[in-house]
């Protein structure tokens, strides 16, 4: 029997393969990856596109739901930012690109995606967040779409509330 002496640790190793990224989660993160481009070269739908799906991976995003979320981000983009503002504490210019990004295809997932819980596009959100952004910034879009989905999504969240407090 070997021991080991109290003061090293065990080392421990993980055999878990991590989970397989869903097509929508991929379609999410590039969309993040274009709204990012998008905000910092200015390129177009047709430019972000074409340049995304030369990169490894994008073959197994849900296309449709990637495409979905770029176009309506890039046209609703100045009503959403709108919407945000009402939730922010500095001006929407003053956000990090990549928290920008994430809060305007979350904004625009709960205004456009009725299907999917609130509760799923906001977690998505913070997972985008905490992959790409700033140390805490999945804080700050956890609280902007959590007030935001209040708004949007009343009925849901209020739904969601209800059957916590009974819990």
């Amino acid at each position: 029997m070997t021991t080991t002496p109290l003061n090293t640790p065990a080392k421990v190793v993980n055999t878990a393969k991590p989970a397989a990224k869903s097509p929508r989660r991929r379609a999410r993160e590039f969309a993040l990856q274009g709204l990012y481009q998008w905000q910092i070269s200015g390129n177009d739908e047709a430019a972000i596109a074409a340049h995304l799906a030369d990169i490894a991976g994008f073959d197994k995003a849900d296309r449709e739901f990637f495409v979905g979320l770029l176009r309506g981000v890039l046209a609703q983009h100045a009503a959403l930012q709108e919407q945000l503002q009402a939730y922010l504490d500095r001006p929407f210019r003053e956000l990090s690109p990549v928290e920008a990004s994430v809060l305007l295809a979350g904004a625009y997932e709960l205004s456009n995606y009725p299907q999917t819980p609130y509760r799923v596009i906001i977690n998505e959100a913070i997972e985008l967040a905490k992959s790409y952004g700033g140390t805490d910034g999945h804080k700050y879009v956890n609280g902007v779409l959590d007030k935001l989905a209040a708004k949007l999504r009343p009925v849901e969240v209020e739904a969601k509330r209800a059957a916590r407090a009974k819990s």
